[in-house]
């Protein structure tokens, strides 16, 4: 770092992400959709670069107005963002203020946003099989972040108990990421209604497919929406592009083929947990795109070098609590079957 670097920064710790190669291999390891763009995403990004010389519209009309027709909410309620990760800083920002709750295993970038912000961040421990224990997050005066499904255990709590944490914190604000939900897992969605102090968190990364893009958005009260927006105008107003709002739309259009790939990842997602199980590998029970895994006999970053030797890619956190396990992103179902005849050949 140089010596010029804001004396309060010198000791932040960057969010790490997964590997993104150079070289073909077998990509199990950043939970991307296996699964190119819905049909018609590609022509509604070539028919909007033709006024690339013009600002994108500030309110995303369009794609504003069929997040809301898709998600029952009107408009007011929902604001968008550049991917779900910028809208997430932004509600740190606008509700963090008298400081965070969250897990102690979950995604790396909220301690990283807290320390950046200033923010005093409280992280509870999970339970000795990794479940979240909601009496943690009750009657506290602290935002509460929960990712649900969680990442990377992809366990999810069900719609009752988001809904008793929200009623337990009335005076504080409870922010559900619930980028990976689309895979089988409750949605805080129907609080929105009923709660002043719930906003859910959505991305269009894992189950519309596009990651490259980078849109994300937020559903809650009109309210909340005008804070986040009052931040996002603060600092970077024009952050969704017209490309990924033309991108987006046309997503949101399809919702045929939304559903047939989210299907088709949960269908590979059980076919791969019994491989797995049935070659004494301890697997969680996942409401996400991916899998949380532990080997036997070798540890999550013995069988990660393991599976790089064969040109696959898989995830590992070097954690206390979880050194033991591995991350794998569902793939296609080829994908998933070279993944299992790998780890026998690596078991044997």
């Amino acid at each position: 770092m140089s010596r010029y670097l804001n004396g309060r920064l010198q000791a932040l710790a960057p969010y790490v992400p997964g590997e993104q190669p150079k070289v073909k291999l077998n990509k199990l390891n950043t939970n991307e959709s296996p699964f190119p763009p819905a049909p018609g995403v590609r022509e509604a990004v070539a028919e909007a670069a033709a006024n690339l010389q013009l600002y994108n519209d500030l309110s995303a009309a369009k794609l504003t107005g069929l997040l809301a027709k898709t998600y029952g909410l009107k408009e007011n309620q929902i604001t968008v963002s550049n991917g779900s990760d910028e809208i997430l800083a932004f509600a740190f920002q606008a509700f963090g203020g008298h400081g965070l709750i969250f897990p102690d295993i979950t995604y790396g970038f909220y301690p990283v946003w807290a320390n950046l912000f200033g923010l005093d961040a409280k992280t509870v421990p999970l339970d000795e099989n990794f479940n979240v224990d909601i009496a943690d997050y009750q009657g506290n005066d602290r935002c509460v972040v929960i990712a649900n499904p969680n990442a990377p255990t992809g366990k999810a709590l069900p719609l009752s108990a988001l809904r008793e944490i929200a009623e337990k914190n009335p005076d504080q604000v409870l922010i559900v990421d619930e980028a990976y939900v689309d895979f089988g897992a409750e949605s805080a969605l129907a609080l929105v209604p009923e709660f002043d102090n719930v906003l859910v968190v959505r991305t269009f990364s894992k189950s519309r497919q596009l990651a490259g893009a980078r849109l994300g958005f937020a559903m809650g009260n009109a309210a909340l929406i005008d804070d986040l927006n009052r931040v996002r105008f603060s600092f970077h107003p024009y952050n969704v592009n017209t490309l990924t709002q033309a991108a987006g739309a046309a997503a949101l259009e399809q919702p045929e083929y939304f559903e047939s790939c989210r299907q088709t990842i949960m269908e590979t997602r059980a076919w791969t947990a019994e491989q797995l199980k049935a070659l004494g590998f301890t697997v969680l029970d996942s409401k996400a795109n991916f899998l949380f895994a532990a080997a036997p006999g070798r540890n999550g970053a013995e069988y990660q070098r393991a599976l790089r030797e064969k040109n696959i890619l898989v995830r590992y956190f070097d954690l206390p609590r979880i050194r033991d396990f591995t991350r794998i992103t569902i793939g296609t179902k080829a994908q998933m079957e070279q993944l299992i005849q790998a780890t026998k050949e690596i078991l044997a």
